[in-house]
């Protein structure tokens, strides 16, 4: 059932028995397991579909750090999720609305003619100093959907452990992607049920434990989200309230602030 909760259907999760101290049915059947007809631990992970990368999309790249690295100049650090970047590559970064060329792209020390998603690189850029990008901000190609900073958006959102009941004007921390922004839901526009998304009710009063809604959230700061449509890993996003996971959402829609592009 947690399996379901979180989204996954179990019936096409294998459960796999094994003993990592006998090694039963890590790399070939056991006969202490007759029963089990299943797969071995290394057929399951063999049969296991590689996610396609995201290579097509327009490039996202949630800033994790910035370093200033002497005699190279300013680096910043993060996870290439959506697109390729490359050298020469003119990026905007958002919220901040900077854009700069990249001058090389590396990984390791080792520098790259260019980075796929699910590669964690360090990129120099010139004319920007340390103090004008920070984790949280988003990188992207400037000339092809570049990010921009969200004046408001909407997710359905997923109550899991609120002491109480949720109102308009509640106020958490979001972590989404590398960002840590206290957004407001500034309204709650439906309830909706978790597992077919009908909704249940309009405009509700409050939501609570278990409950789903589509809700209005507005950042407190400049921030960049993006629907999970688009740019899934910019999309999804936990709610922190008392030092634990109040809820999680996923972004359903998302308004962008009309801001004048300051040239780096």
């Amino acid at each position: 059932s947690f399996l379901k909760k979180i989204g996954y259907n179990p019936e096409k999760v294998p459960f796999v028995p094994i003993s990592g101290w006998n090694g039963d049915n890590m790399l070939e059947k056991s006969a202490n397991l007759p029963w089990y007809k299943g797969p071995t631990l290394l057929e399951a992970l063999d049969a296991v579909v590689e996610p396609k990368r995201p290579l097509e999309k327009p490039l996202r790249v949630p800033l994790q750090d910035v370093y200033k690295i002497g005699g190279i100049g300013t680096v910043p650090v993060g996870r290439v999720e959506t697109g390729i970047l490359k050298p020469g590559m003119n990026v905007t970064f958002s919220p901040a609305g900077l854009t700069t060329e990249v001058k090389s792209v590396e990984m390791h020390h080792v520098a790259l003619p260019e980075a796929l998603p699910g590669d964690n690189v360090g990129f120099n850029v010139k004319n920007l100093s340390v103090k004008d990008i920070r984790r949280g901000m988003v990188a992207g190609d400037a000339k092809n959907d570049p990010p921009q900073e969200t004046e408001t958006f909407n997710a359905q959102v997923i109550v899991l452990n609120h002491p109480g009941t949720i109102h308009a004007g509640y106020a958490p921390v979001l972590d989404c992607h590398t960002a840590h922004i206290a957004c407001k839901f500034t309204e709650l526009l439906e309830k909706v049920d978790r597992r077919t998304g009908a909704v249940m009710e309009a405009g509700p009063k409050s939501v609570k434990n278990g409950d789903s809604a589509i809700v209005m959230l507005t950042p407190s700061k400049p921030m960049c989200v993006e629907p999970y449509t688009e740019y899934p890993p910019l999309g999804r996003f936990a709610v922190r309230d008392m030092r634990q996971t109040v809820a999680v959402g996923v972004i359903k829609s998302v308004v962008r602030k009309e801001a004048s592009q300051k040239k780096g």
